[in-house]
């Protein structure tokens, strides 16, 4: 496996499944795994010992509110982690956000936009990218793909440069 996405709480499965979709279409192999961070934190550890006998590279998080699981996991490991902050009915979002982006010195988490799963996809497919040729040539083509698409949108629409 080279990726895995953790979400906080089934609930913030549609969000997350953004990434997979990215994921599957790049042909990136991925785990996606329910931990709760203060419901099961003794899981969520034993999980995160496994992260280097079971392959990963990356690791997406996504988690909403008090939003702790991208910090806790990034405090146990040194792989990279990309938090995604998921959107709440209390404060849309800023909470999740503000929990993930303010992580002290030495725990760092990238961080992408509120539900933007599908960046934190991207960008871990980017960070494989790196030293995985194949990977290279699927996320240029994937990304070509994006642009010619937003370019067909443009010139039916009558914008031209």
């Amino acid at each position: 496996m080279d990726i895995s996405i953790i979400m906080g709480s089934i609930s913030d499965q549609p969000i997350m499944e953004k990434a997979t979709e990215v994921l599957q279409e790049l042909g990136i192999s991925y785990e996606l795994r329910v931990i709760s961070a203060h419901r099961s934190l003794d899981f969520l550890l034993q999980y995160i010992n496994q992260f280097s006998q079971r392959g990963f590279q990356v690791i997406i998080a996504g988690a909403g509110g008090a939003a702790h699981l991208p910090g806790i996991i990034a405090g146990k490991t040194n792989l990279p982690v990309i938090g995604v902050p998921i959107k709440t009915q209390t404060l849309e979002g800023l909470d999740s956000l503000l929990s993930i982006v303010q992580m002290p010195k030495g725990v760092p988490v990238a961080t992408v936009g509120i539900n933007n799963a599908a960046n934190a996809a991207l960008l871990a497919a980017r960070i494989l990218a790196i030293q995985n040729n194949e990977i290279k040539e699927k996320l240029i083509a994937y990304l070509n793909k994006m642009e010619q698409n937003i370019r067909t949108l443009e010139l039916n629409q009558g914008i031209d440069e």
